[in-house]
């Protein structure tokens, strides 16, 4: 009886850190990703762009502001991260690097498509995001995060992503 009691209070502790993952629930949604806001209208044109498994590959998986893409994403243990990723996922996971060069100074917002973890990176140091939040009611934007960028180059590691495709938007905020 003792341990049931135990179970139970646990599992009471654990519910509102699981409903943290869950995305948004979408309820009377007549169409998805309609009406998004104007720096965000590019969520529904995506093109592919295969992650760099390594800081070599990253000339080659450059995201452009204000344009998506579908990320193809290699499984976590064949990515050389330039910097450890604070939550790399499990041995079934996937992530990979991309190249951002910012021209104008600003706090840019990164949507994904899901949960997955993502550092940006300048000179090899994690940079501290600004904000955090679930994408527009009735779209599928799970998770967007804003982060003050001065011109120069930047890396975007993705990590603990379950799928080997993720959608990801690079826009600047207005």
């Amino acid at each position: 009886m003792r341990g049931l009691v135990l179970t139970m209070a646990l599992a009471g502790l654990a519910a509102p850190a699981l409903a943290q993952e869950m995305p948004p629930a979408k309820a009377n949604c007549a169409a998805m990703d309609q009406n998004l806001p104007a720096d965000l209208a590019a969520w529904t044109a995506r093109t592919p762009l295969a992650a760099a498994a390594s800081p070599g590959g990253l000339a080659k998986a450059t995201l452009t502001p204000g344009r998506a893409i579908v990320a193809e994403l290699p499984q976590t243990s064949q990515v050389k991260f330039v910097t450890q990723p604070e939550r790399p996922g499990g041995s079934v996971s996937h992530g990979g690097m991309f190249d951002i060069k910012v021209d104008k100074a600003g706090t840019y917002v990164i949507g994904l498509g899901s949960g997955a973890w993502i550092d940006v990176l300048k000179d090899g140091k994690p940079l501290t995001s600004t904000a955090h939040s679930p994408g527009p009611a009735c779209s599928t934007l799970r998770k967007m995060v804003d982060f003050p960028l001065e011109p120069g180059r930047y890396v975007l590691q993705v990590s603990a992503n379950a799928d080997a495709k993720l959608p990801i938007l690079l826009a600047k905020r207005p």
